[in-house]
């Protein structure tokens, strides 16, 4: 069931030969073909622009007010391409390496060498679209470097990169809207997938500031809605990011695979008390110039720059000599982890470590850190009324990125025809673990350079295929559905916040499928989770109606997906006994804390089919062949 479509070839000749040999729609025919976008970040933005410009028809949609406020706006540190200007030894093949590593060999290795392949472009295409890129004295782009790996391979725009990016996806995006090929739904939210013998034809709307619902009908649906990291309610992420898109396309037959794997980011501003909604990302640039550390005195309570070189632990650069701040993104946050449940914690809550710039600014100067991280330092200093420049930064672990998502083949279409995911919305090229700046890469090279050419090749076959009317049953039993439950959560009249719940819903899967896992501790999850989610759908309360501004109405949808995310989550962890980049299980683990693979029972991708309300989902394995990079033990010493 699960064929990943991996062409023939040569590891460096797979995508040249998909491309030369996928199916085209003419120019004149393109017109007649209409695909529905969901989402507007990275991924989104640049794929209904690039369809746009090629002339099909796009509908686009984002549930926030304008498409520039989706959510790849706050990635910040950078975005990778081997282009190797500061001749440090990097290439296309080194970086395939790198990440195929870092991953923890959990990735497909043609999807891995087809996004290094492809970074190169990316940085053109970025500068062309007006990018401004971090760039030297003499004018050459710079580069610095992220966790993972050993060289410069990271074009960034000071502590905004995304943002920048973004920018120049929206204006291609608006560009196109204003030619009429893109018809811009904001404030619209997709509630459900229309599939139609089979293929996906279409979705159900609803409009956030009317409360219409809608039927839209189209040849193709993508879904390029980020990940599921609000899950944990203290994420880095925004409060409006949610994983229903993809959820209620997998109730509708598309595959999840590996929900259980996590990013917990090392560079986070800890919580400070449960007041809070989110958490603030910092960004994993720092760490090229700031040292980790933290007082090897349990009971510290002299001032961080108070204490000597000799009382300071820091542990990465111990552990971890050969990358030491820049060991990679599960690695730093379990090294945090284990140093503060020790007792060596900081701060208020004793929750976080030390990040010191003083030898940095010893060496560079003052000036050159502002021109690398000055927005960061501000945006620090605004929220923690400290000054980083003159005593370290306080950081902690805090959920992130997911590396799951939807099961999609090399085509980046799922099992189910004509929907296909981008970006962080499927499972993507990153394995068992993310490294530093693949995010903002993947979203881009999926939307810019790969799905422009598998959508076409989708699409060729579907000109003799007539669109179906909105009237179609398929389409009225998913109207129905959805208005089935809007107005289940109106009227059940309960007493207790859709928020209390999301809460406790976070904080379990955080101490139980966080950073750690346990198979008692999974099946302790899985029973509470069970029985939280029966006491929401008894007893929450959401206020208002379904005709008009409802943020409640929103988040109770969102959360009771959460509820059966978490499920799966648990279980996908629970069933894979080994632990593999961000996966970690306590009981399978080296004698100094490392991560325990076992290749020869869990060297596959887990995809879970949805089998009905309240039932076990069926596991699906994607076997993982390696034929040009043997997996070997991950190591960072």
């Amino acid at each position: 069931m699960l064929d990943s479509k991996i062409p023939s070839g040569h590891l460096s000749e797979k995508w040249n030969n998909y491309k030369n040999n996928a199916k085209l729609v003419s120019p004149n025919n393109r017109n007649k073909l209409k695909i529905i976008v969901v989402g507007t970040g990275l991924a989104g933005s640049s794929i209904a622009a690039s369809l746009a410009e090629m002339g099909y028809n796009v509908e686009s949609f984002c549930f926030q007010d304008t498409a520039r406020r989706a959510h790849s706006v706050a990635a910040q540190g950078g975005v990778n391409a081997s282009k190797n200007y500061k001749n440090d030894g990097d290439s296309v093949y080194r970086m395939f390496r790198d990440t195929l590593k870092g991953g923890d060999f959990r990735a497909r290795e043609a999807n891995v060498y087809r996004l290094a392949e492809c970074s190169m472009s990316l940085i053109d295409q970025a500068v062309a679209q007006g990018v401004p890129f971090g760039r030297e004295y003499s004018g050459y782009l710079n580069n610095r470097s992220f966790g993972g790996v050993q060289v410069s391979r990271t074009f960034y725009s000071r502590g905004q990169t995304g943002q920048q990016l973004l920018l120049g996806a929206y204006q291609a995006l608006l560009r196109q809207v204003n030619r009429g090929k893109i018809k811009l739904h904001t404030s619209h939210e997709m509630l459900d997938l229309v599939t139609i013998n089979g293929k996906a034809k279409g979705i159900i709307s609803r409009n956030l500031e009317t409360g219409e619902i809608k039927r839209h009908v189209a040849n193709a649906v993508v879904l390029a809605t980020g990940g599921f990291g609000k899950i944990f309610y203290l994420s880095t992420l925004a409060m409006g990011c949610n994983g229903s898109a993809i959820w209620r396309a997998h109730k509708k037959g598309a595959f999840v695979a590996n929900p259980s794997w996590t990013q917990i980011h090392p560079t986070s501003l800890p919580q400070s008390g449960n007041h809070q909604s989110k958490l603030t990302l910092m960004s994993e640039s720092l760490r090229n110039d700031g040292r980790i550390w933290v007082p090897k005195n349990k009971d510290e309570q002299r001032k961080p720059n108070e204490i000597p070189e000799e009382e300071r632990d820091y542990y990465l650069e111990r552990r971890y000599p050969a990358f030491g701040n820049l060991a990679p993104r599960d690695i730093a946050s379990r090294a945090a982890k284990e140093r503060i449940d020790k007792g060596f914690g900081v701060g208020a809550m004793k929750n976080a470590v030390y990040l010191d710039f003083r030898r940095a600014i010893q060496n560079h100067g003052k000036d050159m850190i502002k021109e690398r991280y000055g927005n960061l330092f501000s945006m620090y200093e605004k929220i923690t009324g400290i000054n980083a420049y003159e005593e370290p930064m306080k950081i902690s672990p805090a959920a992130h990125f997911s590396m799951g998502g939807l099961w999609v083949d090399y085509e980046l279409m799922t099992n189910i025809p004509g929907l296909f995911a981008l970006g962080e919305a499927n499972f993507g090229d990153h394995g068992a673990n993310r490294l530093g700046a693949n995010s903002l890469l993947q979203a881009c090279v999926d939307g810019y350079f790969v799905a422009p050419y598998t959508i076409g090749n989708y699409l060729a076959d579907e000109l003799k295929n007539p669109l179906p009317e909105t009237i179609d049953k398929a389409f009225e039993e998913a109207e129905n559905k959805v208005k089935t439950q809007l107005e289940f959560f109106i009227n059940n009249k309960g007493n207790k916040t859709v928020d209390h719940y999301h809460k406790q819903l976070g904080k379990l899967l955080y101490d139980y499928c966080g950073l750690s896992r346990s198979k008692d501790g999974l099946q302790k999850a899985i029973e509470q989770i069970t029985d939280l989610r029966e006491d929401f759908l008894q007893h929450v309360l959401v206020p208002g109606t379904t005709k008009e501004v409802n943020a409640e109405l929103e988040k109770a949808g969102r959360v009771y997906d959460y509820f059966e995310i978490a499920l799966l989550m648990c279980e996908d962890a629970l069933q894979r006994d080994e632990s593999c980049g961000a996966h970690f299980r306590e009981e399978f683990q080296t004698e100094d804390g490392e991560a325990l693979r076992d290749d020869d029972n869990f060297q596959y991708s887990s995809a879970w089919e949805w089998k009905g309300e309240n039932k076990k989902h069926q596991l699906h394995k994607e076997k993982l062949v390696f034929e040009y990079e043997q997996p070997s033990v991950r190591s960072y010493k």
